[in-house]
């Protein structure tokens, strides 16, 4: 008689969390976090209460950022953002992209000024490549749509 053992599952190793520990953790990331699509769709409604803040230096602003975001390098928040961003909206900080965490930094830098601050997960890197509008002073621009982040019909993944 041959016995077969299985092999362990890779995900079920460490046991998912319960309930309420994910409730919390989830509940938590989107609290901190937004994405691309939402942050292009809240731009497109005119939505009150956001602004959008690019936090990379000049030359990477110049090479290509979200239309209507702010530019307000990371070192500069602490001395400029009452200057710039008015009381009472939520900031939405981005970086170049997943790699980079310069839009943490930024974030950061907002809540110890007592800002509400969500990051713009994807950072520049996904709103470029799920063809979101992208502005230089050459003007405004759309790249095509990555079939790796985003469906290529242009509706929505509705998640």
């Amino acid at each position: 008689m041959t016995v077969t053992i299985a092999a362990p599952s890779a995900v079920t190793a460490v046991p998912a969390a319960g309930n309420a520990a994910a409730l919390a953790h989830f509940a938590g990331r989107l609290a901190f976090e937004t994405d691309v699509s939402d942050v292009a769709a809240d731009l497109a409604a005119e939505a009150p209460g956001i602004i959008v803040v690019d936090s990379r230096n000049l030359e990477s602003w110049e090479q290509g950022h979200v239309r209507g975001a702010v530019h307000l390098p990371t070192a500069e928040i602490a001395a400029r953002a009452a200057d710039v961003i008015p009381a009472g909206v939520t900031v939405v900080t981005y970086c170049w992209g997943p790699g980079c965490n310069g839009a943490t930094r930024a974030a950061l830098e907002f809540a110890k000024l007592g800002y509400p601050v969500k990051e713009m997960i994807g950072g520049f890197e996904y709103w470029a490549r799920e063809g979101f509008a992208t502005e230089t002073s050459a003007g405004v621009s759309r790249r095509g749509v990555d079939p790796l982040t985003a469906p290529v019909s242009g509706i929505a993944c509705a998640c």
